[in-house]
């Protein structure tokens, strides 16, 4: 039995249903085309905003020119100059919480570098300042005092640093010099590098490579010994 249809009625009703659904489903592509497109470009919108808002560092306030205070002397602004606009947001943000004063203030000339040592290297410490490891000298001590600081923050500008360059660190009883003795890299497991010493030693610790992208899997290590105090006459 032959089951084609040949009712030209019937092939007609069903080209007309076809092309009504085809053009349906055209529809119903294009509008959902149009949908689509329009939230991609709503989102592409939001994402360049955010990211100028983000880019956009804005001005230090006259709040934040002061950032902290040592021996009754407010320390300059910090120059941002080869900050990440993170780093730059973090330190900001820290200047509103409750403050307490700095342990001593490192200054190396050469990097126009005046910056607060607090004790305990917290992620809030390290926001605002630099950071005396724990289990370290402590300040004043005749021993080996480790300090660190961001690679993307205070601590970016050592990558400058050269052998034979001075540090000095102040505090309320007195200003010492300390010379850069040694710069190398090593693992973060390698912690011989702040071992105790027998004499006044300065071991400055920040993440490299510094512009590495995510964590940075070694440390850069700047060890300083104290120069000579010089006698009174």
């Amino acid at each position: 039995m032959n089951t084609r249809t040949n009712n030209p009625q019937i092939l007609k009703r069903l080209e007309t249903t076809l092309l009504v659904s085809g053009a349906a489903l055209l529809a119903v592509f294009f509008l959902v085309r149009a949908w689509s497109d329009s939230n991609s470009s709503a989102g592409i919108a939001a994402f360049e905003q955010a990211r100028a808002e983000i880019i956009e560092v804005q001005p230090v306030s006259t709040a934040a020119a002061s950032p902290a205070q040592f021996g009754g002397q407010s320390l300059p602004a910090p120059d941002f100059e080869l900050w990440s606009e993170k780093r730059i947001r973090e330190y900001e943000e820290s200047l509103a919480a409750s403050d307490n004063l700095p342990l001593a203030v490192l200054s190396i000339d050469k990097l126009s570098l005046k910056v607060p040592i607090y004790d305990g290297a917290t992620d809030f410490n390290l926001n605002r300042g630099v950071a005396r490891i724990k289990g370290t000298a402590r300040i004043g001590d005749e021993s080996n005092l480790g300090i660190a600081g961001h690679r993307d923050g205070f601590f970016r500008g050592l990558q400058d640093i050269a052998l034979g360059d001075n540090l000095l660190l102040e505090t309320l009883q007195g200003a010492r010099q300390y010379r850069v003795a040694s710069i190398e890299i090593v693992d973060p497991a390698d912690v011989h590098v702040l071992a105790p010493t027998d004499d006044s030693t300065v071991t400055l610790v920040t993440c490299y490579p510094f512009y590495f992208v995510g964590h940075a899997p070694q440390r850069y290590i700047v060890t300083a010994k104290a120069e000579p105090v010089q006698a009174k006459s």
